[in-house]
């Protein structure tokens, strides 16, 4: 039997993080990552296969990130795990007995039960899964009709990709705007109206009632509404669930949206101190809320990655995680959203009493210069203390490192007054003027609001 330090049950994004951070942070330790597949996706970027990258092989995680730092890579299928006697069992009919284990599982897609005509030809899901994806290119070529069901991020992004090939493709959200989950209605709309502009054509307010058959494969989808939509395939992005079946075999306990229970050091709950869970599997809660919740975002998996592997044999107090701040980018064609923290609608259901303020200037200074993209950013804080809770950007490519700044002030608790007084770097090809930088703008119609309430 094989004796390893750290053993990680997973190849994904998390996985792969938490192998690196045990390795590196435990540099004396062996660490082993067991996972199933011999090639890895990029799980972010599996939307762009189908119409950007056009294979699967142009996505792959490279193995150099674990095998340049000394992690070793098994590829087997991990059928049993016996947590009494630290005993990992494989497809190979190996045995590895481990020091201390990371489930790093992910999660995979769910069709509702309630959804008649889930399993037709030419239905799918978009899991993490090489073979199944390139399957599914294949049989997308000669498709021309595709209704995507489903307009959260992965929903809008296989979309926009799908329509680059020249098809006909429909969008169906049952919510009033897309993106519903991560951004407020008027960057919903904004997003709509993108997609609308480049070919999608996008339905909102209306429900799938049934997806219906002839001779086994999909020929139309019926809404709720009694519409009729002619389809050639039907892509459902209708959510994950978490991949938690071998830790429940295992004996360990799930919560109640069925992650593997974890505490803030992303140890797994009565088990001994060895057992840990990171990603899509482990529990998650909000950050401002504390409630559990359903977020999985490669953003989130790999904090948590970052922190098992720092909490292994040593805990720190500075070194755990505190909840999701849901933290996310997306982009159609040159314009890209950002979304952290609380959006405002959410934030006024859960009661927190907020200040929002919104500024629009541009993202290069002058506005005259080539590529200028105009900037919309939007900030929610405390009416209370000033607290800045949540943030959506508007913009172009500078959105997403706008966004991961605005990931920091909320992390750290950041008051207004102090983002006011903040010294930040400006160039005309780069960033918006410092005398009209839209972060900077919106906190002081906010810090307006709030002189006024007080």
């Amino acid at each position: 039997m094989e004796k390893i330090n750290v053993l990680i049950i997973g190849g994904g994004a998390s996985g792969l993080q938490a192998a690196i951070s045990a390795k590196t942070n435990n540099p004396d330790k062996s660490v082993i990552l067991v996972r199933k597949e011999e090639k890895v996706l990029v799980p972010c970027g599996i939307p762009y296969i189908f119409g950007s990258l056009h294979s699967t092989d142009k996505n792959i995680l490279p193995d150099k990130m674990l095998t340049n730092v000394g992690v070793e890579i098994k590829i087997a299928k991990v059928t049993k795990v016996d947590l009494e006697n630290n005993i990992c069992h494989l497809s190979t009919n190996e045995k590895l007995y481990f020091e201390k284990l990371v489930f790093a599982t992910g999660s995979i897609p769910t069709i509702p039960k309630w959804l008649k005509g889930g399993d037709l030809k030419n239905v799918f899901t978009i899991p993490k899964d090489k073979f199944y994806l390139d399957e599914m290119y294949t049989k997308l070529k000669g498709l021309k009709k595709i209704i995507t069901i489903g307009a959260g991020f992965i929903g809008v992004e296989m979309s926009d990709e799908l329509n680059k090939e020249g098809r006909d493709v429909t969008l169906v959200e049952i919510e009033s705007s897309i993106l519903n989950r991560a951004f407020d209605k008027e960057f919903g709309d904004k997003a709509e109206e993108l997609l609308t502009s480049r070919g999608v054509k996008v339905i909102t307010s209306k429900g799938v009632k049934e997806i219906v058959g002839k001779d086994g494969k999909v020929q139309k989808v019926i809404l709720n509404s009694g519409e009729e939509l002619e389809a050639d395939a039907v892509v459902l992005s209708m959510g994950y669930v978490p991949n938690t079946k071998l830790a429940k075999e295992s004996g360990i306990e799930l919560n109640r949206y069925g992650f593997i229970r974890t505490c803030e050091y992303m140890r797994v709950e009565d088990c001994s101190n060895d057992i840990f869970a990171v990603g899509d599997c482990a529990e998650k809660r909000d950050f401002l809320t504390r409630k559990l919740c359903t977020t999985m975002l490669a953003s989130t998996a790999c904090a948590e990655a970052r922190v098992a592997g720092m909490s292994l044999y040593e805990l720190s107090p500075c070194k755990s995680f505190s909840g999701t701040i849901a933290i996310y980018d997306t982009a159609i064609g040159d314009t890209a959203f950002g979304t952290a923290g609380i959006i405002e609608s959410k934030a006024r259901e859960e009661n927190f009493s907020v200040v929002v303020g919104s500024f629009t200037g541009m993202d290069k200074h002058p506005g005259t210069l080539e590529g200028m993209h105009e900037q919309t950013v939007k900030l929610i804080v405390a009416a209370d203390c000033g607290m800045i809770l949540g943030g959506e950007v508007f913009g172009g490519s500078s959105v997403g490192e706008l966004t991961n700044s605005i990931g920091f002030l909320i992390q750290n608790h950041t008051n207004i007054k102090a983002l006011l007084s903040a010294q930040i770097g400006t160039h005309p090809l780069l960033t918006g003027s410092p005398a009209a930088y839209p972060l900077i703008k919106a906190a002081e119609v906010v810090a307006k609001k709030l002189k006024r309430q007080f």
